[in-house]
């Protein structure tokens, strides 16, 4: 994919149906309940009634997509973990042994490992995209080119348009490479204008030490390269990740094919942030799971004008945190499906009149 083709791609996302959403709202107030007394579940049908175009949205056929890849960016000593453990956890959720992929092999989700970047040979049952054997270390040199960004892009659409085609309701968009923590940080803080203190935590744990060397990698890394934050391409491929580009086409290509993503943690709502700097229609589709133990979180969701509905305190990445907010948004078309009326409750809801000329039920954002 040439960035002209990118651009054309990302003219061609289609608007999500204002009109079905009306027509699900009005739905909502015929439903059983007092105004607005399912918060934030009849937001999220609502929302997905747009996106897939219908007053019965579904979620019955739920997707991780996970993406994968290696940052030479360790090699600085950034990360508690050694880079081994990428290849060995992609290899763990095809047996669905992981955090994520063994509570997604629960609920009946599945998941789709996609290696952009690992620095080993494709495990068998990962889908085989490498762009190249791990990123540069950002400390020293770019994380990549321009093209490879692209490329690693282009594998995110290319997982989406796939999970369209085969039928799935909603996608979760997830990763696996040990020290992405450090190139999200890198990322965001270019983004936002954010200090490093402000986006870089402790990832899967660091000592004392460690986290202070990991910022002031980060903060080697940004004036070295000087990323330009109204270019995603150049700040992505300067100081980001193969994961997060592949993340990022992942969430543009939602919006393109209309289909709903859940954001997981923090690289996950950093490739979400990047996605809606290029298309704007990325923020209609998304939806945010679990608040991350990671401080940057919260600003990137701030930036993206969304708040999570779930406080686990998680940390572990993978796509976990979608398989939770799978479970949510199940709810969600549960209530909009299969509720009864009032009419078909035999209830008459008069009395609500006068509540739903006012404020009292908003509701909750």
């Amino acid at each position: 994919m040439t960035e002209q083709e990118l651009m054309a791609y990302i003219a061609a996302a289609h608007p999500v149906d204002r009109d079905c959403m009306d027509r699900a709202r009005r739905r909502q107030a015929e439903l059983a309940k007092p105004p607005g007394s399912l918060g934030r579940l009849e937001d999220y049908a609502v929302a997905l009634a747009g996106i897939q175009g219908t007053v019965t949205p579904r979620a019955e056929k739920c997707r991780v997509l996970v993406f994968a890849a290696d940052n030479g960016v360790v090699a600085q000593g950034v990360s508690s973990a050694p880079q081994s453990v990428t290849v060995q956890q992609c290899i763990n959720m095809t047996r669905h042994k992981t955090g994520m992929s063994a509570t997604a092999c629960h609920f009946g989700d599945s998941v789709v490992v996609t290696d952009v970047g690992i620095n080993a040979p494709t495990p068998e049952g990962v889908v085989n995209r490498k762009v190249r054997w791990s990123t540069g270390d950002i400390s020293r040199e770019p994380a990549m080119t321009r093209q490879q960004a692209l490329e690693a892009m282009t594998a995110g659409m290319e997982a989406v348009e796939r999970a369209k085609a085969e039928g799935v309701d909603i996608v979760g968009i997830g990763e696996m490479g040990i020290g992405n923590t450090t190139t999200s940080a890198s990322v965001l803080a270019v983004l936002t204008g954010a200090t490093v203190e402000q986006v870089c935590g402790r990832g899967g744990g660091l000592t004392d030490e460690a986290f202070g060397r990991k910022k002031a990698v980060i903060e080697e890394a940004l004036r070295l390269h000087q990323p330009c934050k109204e270019d995603i391409l150049d700040t992505v491929s300067k100081v980001g990740g193969l994961d997060i580009a592949a993340m990022c086409g992942a969430f543009i290509g939602c919006a393109v094919h209309r289909m709903p993503a859940v954001v997981d943690g923090y690289i996950s709502i950093v490739a979400a942030l990047c996605a809606a700097r290029l298309c704007p229609a990325v923020k209609d589709v998304i939806f945010l799971s679990h608040a991350s133990f990671e401080i940057g979180y919260t600003l990137a969701a701030e930036e993206l004008g969304q708040v999570p509905p779930l406080g686990l305190g998680m940390r572990l990445g993978e796509g976990s945190g979608c398989v939770v907010m799978f479970r949510v948004l199940e709810a969600a078309c549960a209530a909009m499906n299969e509720m009864a009326t009032f009419s078909q409750a035999a209830i008459n809801d008069d009395y609500l009149a006068d509540i739903r000329k006012g404020d009292a039920f908003t509701v909750t954002p």
